[in-house]
């Protein structure tokens, strides 16, 4: 009798193990990747993003960083992305506009614009800084490539500067450039995103100046999910869970609006 009663038990955990093994088994087979091509002022968030999405999901998130206009360039020369988050509206449009994409582009963040330096003798002192000109460089991302950029030259034309301060200018590729050109001293002051500093951790940092909002248009920033990614589930998964909760919350903490209405459900169609 305990010699059956053992055999059952053996034959119980056999089916068990089994049955784990082909969920398991499972799970592997139905994981995918997704590739991902994401503007250079969202580094910082997306990385998040996709840390915390990949701790809950089988799926894979590659992402690659750039300017949007080299991005964009390199989408339209056949780059296997199959998602574009764009630092704004106009490339994204111009993608489904010429039939690249599965969809319209929608809304995933709203950006804000800070003048920031990582001097500590500059601290609560940017914009008097700026306006008296006593700063060996400004540094601005390309307005040809970058919306970041067209944000700034706004600033600096509703506060008459742009020539007072011409000659100083050190222009980045992209937003990342930018702030890189800051925090190595090479520029004291420089336009950059607010999602890059707001979370420094340093004792002498924040050291910026947050942009008020009516000196510049808005930086809407739109995703488009190109023709590549239709049929992925790590696609559709992965921007699910950029607009849940969880995800509404970490693109809010790096300084970005979410606002109802400002990013979609995004609606797959395979």
């Amino acid at each position: 009798m305990f010699s059956e009663f053992m055999t059952l038990v053996r034959l119980f955990s056999l089916i068990l193990s089994t049955a784990i093994f082909s969920s398991a088994m499972c799970a592997a087979v139905n994981a995918e990747q997704a590739n991902i091509a994401v503007a250079s002022n969202f580094i910082s968030t997306m990385k998040i993003l996709i840390r915390e999405f990949e701790k809950t999901s089988d799926h894979q998130i590659k992402a690659s960083y750039g300017s949007s206009g080299k991005i964009y360039a390199q989408i339209q020369h056949g780059a296997p992305f199959q998602i574009f988050f764009s630092a704004d509206q106009l490339k994204p449009l111009a993608l489904f506009n010429e039939g690249l994409t599965v969809d319209k582009p929608f809304t995933y963040a709203s950006g804000a614009l800070a003048l920031w330096s990582s001097n500590i003798d500059f601290k609560n002192q940017q914009l008097q800084k700026l306006q008296a000109g006593e700063f060996n460089k400004l540094s601005l991302a390309n307005p040809k490539l970058a919306p970041y950029g067209i944000a700034a030259m706004e600033v600096l034309k509703e506060l008459k500067l742009v020539e007072p301060t011409r000659k100083k200018w050190i222009q980045g590729e992209n937003i990342a450039q930018t702030y890189q050109f800051v925090g190595t001293g090479n520029a004291d002051l420089g336009f950059v995103a607010l999602s890059q500093v707001i979370q420094q951790k340093s004792m002498d940092i924040p050291n910026y100046w947050p942009v008020p909002a009516n000196l510049y248009q808005p930086i809407r920033q739109d995703a488009v999910v190109l023709k590549l990614g239709k049929n992925n589930n790590a696609v559709w998964d992965f921007l699910h869970f950029m607009n849940s909760d969880q995800g509404q919350a970490i693109i809010k903490s790096y300084g970005y609006e979410t606002q109802e209405n400002l990013l979609r459900e995004p609606s797959p169609i395979r």
